[in-house]
């Protein structure tokens, strides 16, 4: 058995073995040896997700694919990359993805496997960027889907319940340049009321609070695309927010050290050294933390943040940085932000496991009923009342069922959902 943990260390994989194939045919041999199987990415999942009491299967060492569509409008990459192997060389090419997330170091199939997002009132999750991906069945099939292809929207966000996804191509445009602004402890009362301004002020916004005060967050960021647009509404914006711009580079967490953290104060700079929070040459080496995100629809936004707000007295004492930021809507089947614009309430716990979910269940109570839990993120909810949140649920389930009829990527989490 391994002693293999996630990135976080509060998960121990169960798996008898872990394996690196080298080539496709190489999974393709492990598959046919039989048992239970999942794949594992960057291991940044804070639950079983990636679990099994089989074999674990590690894409990191196939031969690395990076090609660039003669339009220059796409880019197919090998599944086991991470965000921050391609970001350089896209923009390096003059080209560049239209998101990011927080941290570049996750891998991008299982990143898009979990609907894994950055932030943006028109900027979709990191699946909407994916036009296709080919995938081997646990009986060695390949498969390739493609946008538009019927089963193509279930087979994005999959949670690893369809096969090893060996390749992605992603939408790609021309290069862009980025500013980060960092305004500090502007009043929740008046995010509140001006809660759609804004979160529209920049191409990414970030709103940051320890919850250690009820009057007023901690921090926004404000990434924008350059040229700036919105200079002069911005600082309206900032003034009748009651806060005062940073004069020094700043870390989510205020008083961490900020030297891994992306250039601020203003500063342009290359779209991939600015739309992820941390540096993409930064790959943290280990993360004692929990995390957990709720994503609502839109409309139930503010009241979602207000039920945060009378919880503080409890969240605080768990809690290192709760994030607040926003998705565009997507028709992906399992994707959080299915049918609606979405607004992310993301939790960095301190690693106090037990505590933490002996907590959920009061957050996860006073959330609109609407609000969906990420895929790769510790939640409480049950099997019965997640698949509620999702109206393609069943068409997945049957998704699943014909790309893994023997059930051998079924892992306790899936059968905790009903897969």
């Amino acid at each position: 058995m391994t002693t293999e943990r996630n990135w976080a260390g509060n998960l121990t994989y169960r798996a008898e073995r872990l394996e690196h194939p080298t080539s496709v045919d190489e999974i393709r041999s492990l598959f046919a040896a039989g048992g239970p199987v999942r794949m594992l990415g960057s291991r940044h999942c804070f639950n079983d997700i990636a679990d099994t009491d089989g074999m674990l299967v590690v894409l990191d060492r196939l031969p690395e694919v990076f090609e660039i569509a003669a339009d220059r409008d796409a880019v197919r990459v090998s599944g086991g990359l991470r965000y921050g192997d391609i970001a350089p060389r896209l923009e390096a090419e003059g080209l560049a993805l239209a998101n990011l997330a927080s941290l570049p170091h996750i891998s991008i199939a299982g990143a898009v496997a979990t609907g894994t997002h950055g932030s943006g009132d028109a900027l979709g999750s990191l699946a909407t960027a994916v036009r296709a991906l080919t995938i081997l069945t646990p009986s060695g099939e390949l498969r390739e889907l493609r946008r538009g292809d019927d089963d193509f929207e279930g087979a994005v966000v999959s949670l690893g319940a369809l096969g090893a996804v060996v390749d992605v191509t992603l939408d790609v445009e021309p290069t862009y340049a980025v500013a980060q602004h960092v305004f500090e402890h502007p009043s929740w009362d008046a995010i509140l009321a001006d809660f759609d301004d804004v979160t529209s002020i920049g191409t990414s916004v970030s709103i940051f609070s320890r919850w250690e005060r009820t009057d007023v967050a901690d921090q926004i960021w404000v990434k924008q695309r350059q040229p700036e647009a919105r200079e002069n509404t911005r600082a309206d914006l900032f003034s009748r927010l009651d806060g005062e711009a940073a004069t020094a580079k700043r870390h989510p967490i205020l008083g961490a050290d900020p030297e891994a953290c992306t250039e601020q104060l203003g500063v342009p700079g290359p779209w991939s050294e600015r739309l992820a929070h941390f540096k993409l040459e930064f790959t943290p080496s280990a993360g004692a933390e929990i995390q957990s995100e709720y994503l609502v629809p839109r409309a139930d936004a503010v009241a979602a943040i207000q039920a945060v707000r009378t919880l503080a007295g409890q969240i605080a004492p768990l809690l290192f940085v709760n994030e607040i930021r926003t998705v565009a809507a997507d028709q992906l089947w399992l994707g959080p932000a299915y049918g609606t614009d979405a607004v992310g309430i993301h939790f960095t716990w301190k690693p106090h496991e037990a505590a933490v979910r002996a907590f959920l269940p009061t957050l996860e109570a006073a959330l609109p009923q609407t609000a969906r839990p990420h895929w790769g993120k510790v939640f409480t909810l049950d099997g019965a009342e997640v698949r509620s949140r999702y109206e393609r649920w069943d068409d997945f389930a049957a998704l699943a069922a014909r790309f893994d009829p023997e059930r051998r990527l079924v892992n306790p989490y899936l059968e905790r959902l009903g897969v």
